[in-house]
């Protein structure tokens, strides 16, 4: 699989799938009994799983912190205007 469709593919992962994988590649590179150019090739799905998980946890902390801001507003009496 060349490093678009890796990209493609890890683009549509879940989270949680991401975090597995990526879990899978620290055992598998941790073991030490990978070649130096899967090493490699793991090294760099390993980066585009990491900032994967990274965006979808962005995107979640974003979205708490909308609903947490629109609660807070309505407590107080003030409706919220989001722009998107």
């Amino acid at each position: 699989m060349d490093e678009k469709q890796t990209a493609q593919t890890i683009e549509q992962m879940s989270f949680e799938e991401a975090l597995n994988a990526l879990e899978e590649i620290v055992r598998q590179l941790e073991n030490g009994k990978v070649k130096l150019d899967e090493a490699v090739d793991f090294y760099e799905r390993g980066m585009l799983l990491r900032r994967h998980c990274e965006k979808k946890l962005s995107a979640a902390r974003s979205k708490i912190d909308q609903i947490t801001a629109s609660l807070n507003a309505e407590a107080v009496g003030y409706t919220t205007v989001t722009m998107e």
